[in-house]
């Protein structure tokens, strides 16, 4: 007798594999943990096959469980795809986007848009996730995101970029800083100060570290933080230590933080961001619109030279 899915089953599995955890996964659900168990181990012993890995840090993806999420997250995906285009003739039906997004971009460029797009949609749900740019592309490859915001321009198979937006990294110091007179400074000159940093699972801290081996030099960590600018910026305040972050960032809490923003001269410093969707699935009419809407967003990189970077903001 062939095995019959179940779309809850389908969505809970995914929701376990995501959460890499029964008790989360069944929250996702909306199912108790007993039920939710109990769907899994009638899925294992339909399939004749284990799906998850249990043990006591929670629970991993056998094989054939991975095998199992991959189309079951198509065939979610598929679902969500048939909304988006019976949505305009089916009031009450909801559509869901799933949007990955690195720190530069959850911090200093998602929010408006999408305050914006959900004003406009009212029936659309966003699923707004922060990951490492390297993982933005994974999840658009294995169809856990729809849309991806990263700062590679390049890689994972059936992956399509579009340009999105391009800013700096610039160096935070409080003034009075022997560094703080100067409009701009190479990278190297900051090794001899502590640093307050971001987290070490964000991108900007892994790109601080091999620019400071690259050069032979160790970075002095005095704080790290998480991925909030601001944080950094009022450490830098009170003369706890210099930071690194997106220029756009640095400009906006300069305006009410005692701050001064030198320009960093070193190339690794511009950063381009890029849009990444899959290439051979059109994504529902309601999820491309929020690419046109972050595509017509788009704006210049901050000029320094508009704004003088060696002046408190």
């Amino acid at each position: 007798m062939a095995t019959r899915f179940d779309l809850i089953d389908m969505q809970l599995m995914v929701n376990v594999a995501s959460a890499m955890s029964l008790t989360k996964g069944a929250e996702r659900t909306f199912l108790s943990v007993p039920a939710a168990s109990n769907r899994v181990k009638g899925l294992e012993e339909s399939l004749g096959t284990e799906l998850l890995y249990r043990g006591s840090q929670g629970v991993t993806l056998t094989p054939s469980g991975e095998v199992f999420v991959k189309h079951a997250r198509t065939v979610l995906r598929q679902l969500d795809y048939l909304r988006g285009e019976i949505q305009e003739y089916a009031r009450g039906v909801k559509g869901r986007v799933r949007l990955y997004a690195n720190t530069t971009a959850m911090n200093e460029f998602v929010p408006d848009v999408l305050g914006r797009y959900l004003v406009t949609h009212p029936d659309v749900n966003v699923e707004l996730r922060e990951r490492l740019s390297h993982q933005v592309v994974k999840a658009v490859v294995d169809g856990a995101a729809d849309i991806g915001i990263t700062a590679q321009g390049s890689g994972g198979a059936g992956v399509r970029y579009l340009p999105y937006r391009s800013d700096r990294l610039a160096l935070v110091v409080w003034e009075g800083h022997p560094l703080a007179q100067g409009a701009s400074c190479a990278f190297e000159q900051t090794l001899d100060f502590d640093f307050i940093c971001l987290f070490e699972s964000s991108a900007i801290h892994a790109l601080l570290i091999k620019a400071a081996e690259d050069l032979g030099r160790i970075l002095r960590f005095r704080v790290e933080v998480g991925n909030q600018f601001e944080t950094v910026c009022r450490l830098v305040a009170a003369k706890v230590g210099i930071g690194v972050i997106p220029a756009s960032a640095a400009h906006r809490y300069a305006r009410d933080t005692p701050i001064r923003i030198i320009a960093l001269e070193d190339a690794w410093s511009r950063r381009d961001l890029h849009l990444c969707v899959r290439d051979a699935e059109p994504l529902p009419a309601f999820a491309q619109e929020l690419v046109d809407l972050l595509v017509a967003d788009a704006a210049p990189e901050p000029d320094c030279a508009s704004a003088p970077c060696g002046a408190a903001r």
